[in-house]
Formats: structure tokens, C-alpha cells, sequence
């Protein structure tokens, strides 16, 4: 099996332990890649590198630094094929959604913020008869990107493209449960002789190398997206060193349907804010609300295209859903649906482990999952499950709605169904969310704001948001003569 190797200083290193642990396909559970297994050591040469890097890289015009960005996109978008069928296979995804969504986006993210920066203004204001402020944006130094399993391209340059196109220098460990595309892009920063140790990857497990790029004291920013409970101990850490914090966490997020909506395209877009990538993207909707004008109506149709939903190896055309990312985690989405049956709920269709032919009866597959009948502050209704299981549940009221809604830890997105242009404004304004879509579902631009409130994380990622957290702002005064 190949090796993956770290990218420290511009060279492909093995982790100092020369150890290695195994890359499964979720698709067939079997190995197909080894990983790196680095500790602190790894770590601590990486950030080397990068401080090293940094007097150099930060001094560059924001034009050069665009170039280089432009280049790595130009890269990525070169091997699109290779880079598709990696996210693919390490993910257990459909190749057609990789192909769609993961590695465009990817492309996309290094191309909009190598030109978000050369349009990136600094801020003056002026005081009559006094003199003028102005405010300059300054690069942190080194900063740590850490980012998850679902979107593993898509999401790890979302961080590292902003941090770059700021000036910083970067020490990014991309999920251990899916690495190959962080290594193909390793290979694409050779190709092009990008600086060396401007971008340093390190591979391995959260609890030692992401540990130890938040503890690291020279890791000066540290941007994550993951589960909540992990955000919570990277904060413990981090927060007391004073490091500034950028956390993307988890979602429970309500689709709400009124009566009024446009029904044909709502229950279209229904089907793909539930099921996704396999339900694995922290925008997808697992609680839908309806108004019980139309709960049958919905219902009965919603479960029959569900059950028209095929489950298949990734590139199976016809595929729909694919594997979930990882044994274990098959094993607690399937826990949850047996703790729903507790609960009370009913399983209208789904709730099961599917086994597909070999080479692939050993994949974590997951039939498509909708329950109603639960309470909405059960537990399947407050916690995070990240699968292919949504709950139904009908409402009278828009204040029975917005209760229900704003019912659990989470507030990262939701989304509202009608026709009704005051009821959708006055809706949206008092969700809990930091992302509402009306009559819509993952319409993203990337200029806006992005992330979530309460338990969903702390700050926000896109556009000038993205610019601001890896930059700190210096005020000069000068006083007129």
C-alpha cells in the first residue's frame, strides 16, 4: 500500500516516530494507504519551517501572494480527475458529488482569495481639524488549520486559502479518517515550487498532532471545524494563550415547511438538505417541520422518493447515497436510530445497515432514514447525529415552529419554506442561526459570513470575515501640523 507522507518546509517527510497507521475505504472497509502517525515532534519542525517562512511571505505584495494562489488552484484543477476519484474513494462519497461539489469548490476557494486580497482595502477616518486614523491589516505570523472528515479538500482549503492570501504561514493537519487529497495537494505545492515552509501538512490523530499545533506557543491563530466537543478542548487550550479562535462545530438544523410553500420544489430540495453526502455536511436539515395542513401529503411523498434512493458503491453512476466515512461512525448513526425507537419513534423507511455485493460487502453503507413520532426535545431531536437519518414533525403555529426550532444547543443554519414574504422575514429574524436560507438550501456566497451561534462555534469563516480573523488590525494616528 502506498505511504502518505508530511510536507514540512517544502520537502515529504515520514513522521519522526516512522510509524504508520492504516486508511481505510469506507467503501470496501479495507486499507488501501498508510498515514502517518506524527506527534509533536513532527509538529514542532513543521511550525519551525513556517516561522522561518514567514518574514519572507508576509513581505510579499498581495499581488505575488495572489499569483501563488492562482497557481495552486491552476494545480488542483490540472489532476481534477485524480483529485475526484481520491475524495471519492478515501470518503466513501459518490464520484459524481466529488466531482460537483468537493474538488470545484476547492479550486474555487484558492481562486477567491487570491482575488479577495488584491481588492482587500484598509480603513481610514478622518477627524476634522485634527488629524486622520488610519488601519492597517497585519498577518498574524503562524497560524493552525484543522479541518474534518466530510468535505476534506473543500473544507481544508476554505482555511488555508484565506490564511495564505493574508500573509500568514500555515501548519494544517487535514482529518486522519481522510487525508489523500491534503497529499495531492502536497504534490501539487512541489510541482509548482510553491515557498518552501509557507504550507507545512502534517498528518495523524487529533488527540497528538492537532493537539500539539493549538499548544504549540508560536501557533499564534487556530481555525477548526469539527465536532463540538472538541472545539470545546481546543478552546480550553487556546484560550488562555490568548491565540485567536475561529470554531465551526456541529448543527441540528430545522427545515421548516409551511402550508403555502411551492411543494414540487421543496420536496425536491428536501431530499438533498437530508441526505447529502450521506447527511454528513453540517448544513443538512435532520429536523423537518411541517405544518399539518400538508404533514400527510408530505410525508407520503417524501418517504416514497426516499425509498426511490439508491445506496451504492461510489461509482455507481445511478448512486445517490454512498458509504459513510468510518466503521465507528456507521455504528453510532445506527445507534441512534435504535435510541429513536426508544424513544418512541416509528421508522417510516430505512433504519438499517445495507450490504451491498462483494468487493464491497464490507462498506458502511446506511439506508436513507426518516422518522416520525418523537418528541422534539428528545434526545434524537438535540444531538448531532451526521448520518442519513432526519425526523418529521408537524406544527400548527409559526410559534410552535420557532420554539421547536430553537429548541436545541445548536444554531448553525435552518432553513424556512413559504410563500409568505413577511412570515419568512419575520421567521428568519428570530431563528437561531448564524445561516438561514428561504425557499432554498446551500446557496453559498463565497463573500459571506459563514458559521454558527451557541453550541455551533465561534466566529465566522468567507469572504472579509475570513480576511479579518487571519489579520489584526494596527491603528496609526497622525495629528496635522
Amino acid at each position: 500500500m502506498e505511504k502518505l507522507l508530511n510536507y514540512i518546509n517544502g520537502e515529504f517527510q515520514a513522521a519522526s516516530s516512522g510509524n504508520f497507521f492504516e486508511n481505510i475505504a469506507p467503501a470496501t472497509g479495507k486499507p488501501y494507504s498508510w498515514i502517518p502517525d506524527s506527534d509533536e515532534d513532527d509538529v514542532n519542525r513543521a511550525v519551525d519551517a513556517a516561522q522561518t517562512a514567514f518574514s519572507s511571505w508576509s513581505k510579499l505584495s498581495n499581488e505575488e501572494r495572489s499569483e501563488w494562489l492562482q497557481r495552486l488552484a491552476n494545480g488542483i484543477a490540472a489532476k481534477m480527475d485524480l483529485f475526484v476519484a481520491a475524495e471519492s474513494k478515501d470518503n466513501g462519497k459518490p464520484l459524481k458529488l466529488a466531482a460537483h461539489v468537493d474538488i470545484p469548490r476547492a479550486v474555487q476557494n484558492f481562486s477567491f482569495f487570491a482575488t479577495a486580497i488584491i481588492h482587500y482595502a484598509s480603513e481610514s477616518h478622518y477627524m476634522v481639524g485634527t488629524g486622520v486614523n488610519y488601519t492597517l491589516r497585519k498577518p498574524i505570523g503562524v497560524v493552525g488549520c484543522i479541518s474534518p472528515w466530510n468535505l476534506p479538500l473543500y473544507l481544508f482549503t476554505w482555511k488555508i486559502a484565506p490564511a495564505l492570501a493574508a500573509g500568514n504561514c500555515v501548519v494544517a493537519k487535514p482529518s486522519e479518517v481522510t487525508p489523500y487529497t491534503a497529499f495531492l495537494l502536497c504534490k501539487v505545492m512541489d510541482e509548482i515550487q510553491f515557498p518552501k515552509g509557507v504550507l507545512n501538512i502534517v498528518h495523524g490523530f487529533g488527540h497528538k498532532t492537532g493537539d500539539a499545533i493549538v499548544r504549540h506557543p508560536l501557533t499564534k491563530a487556530i481555525s477548526f471545524t469539527g465536532g463540538t466537543s472538541t472545539g470545546k478542548t481546543i478552546a480550553s487550550i487556546a484560550a488562555p494563550m490568548f491565540k485567536k479562535l475561529s470554531l465551526e462545530l456541529g448543527g441540528k438544523n430545522p427545515n421548516i415547511i409551511f402550508d403555502d410553500c411551492d411543494f414540487d420544489e421543496m420536496l425536491a430540495t428536501t431530499m438533498r438538505s437530508s441526505f447529502a453526502n450521506q447527511g454528513q455536511i453540517c448544513l443538512c436539515g435532520s429536523r423537518i417541520f411541517v405544518q399539518r395542513g400538508i404533514y400527510e401529503k408530505f410525508k407520503n411523498a417524501f418517504v416514497a422518493k426516499v425509498q426511490k434512493s439508491k445506496v451504492s458503491y461510489p461509482d455507481d453512476p445511478q448512486a445517490h447515497l454512498g458509504a459513510v466515512v468510518s466503521k465507528p461512525h456507521m455504528e453510532k448513526v445506527l445507534s441512534y436510530i435504535e435510541l429513536a425507537k426508544q424513544e418512541g419513534g416509528t421508522v417510516l423507511t430505512g433504519g438499517h445497515r445495507v450490504q451491498l455485493d462483494a468487493p464491497y460487502d464490507e462498506g458502511y453503507y446506511i439506508a436513507p432514514t426518516v422518522i416520525e413520532g418523537l418528541a422534539y426535545n428528545c434526545r434524537t431531536n438535540q444531538e448531532e447525529i451526521f448520518g442519513p437519518v432526519v425526523t418529521i414533525t408537524p406544527f400548527d403555529t409559526e410559534e410552535e415552529a420557532l420554539m421547536m426550532a430553537n429548541s436545541t444547543d445548536y444554531g448553525l443554519s435552518a432553513t424556512i419554506w413559504t410563500t409568505n414574504l413577511e412570515r419568512a422575514h419575520r421567521m428568519a429574524d428570530n431563528i437561531q442561526a448564524g445561516i438561514v436560507w428561504i425557499n432554498a438550501w446551500l446557496v453559498r456566497d463565497l463573500r459571506t459570513p459563514f458559521g454558527g451561534v451557541k453550541s455551533s462555534g465561534v466566529g465566522r469563516e468567507g469572504g472579509w470575515e475570513a480576511l479579518r480573523f487571519f489579520t489584526e488590525p494596527k491603528n496609526i494616528f497622525v495629528k496635522y501640523s
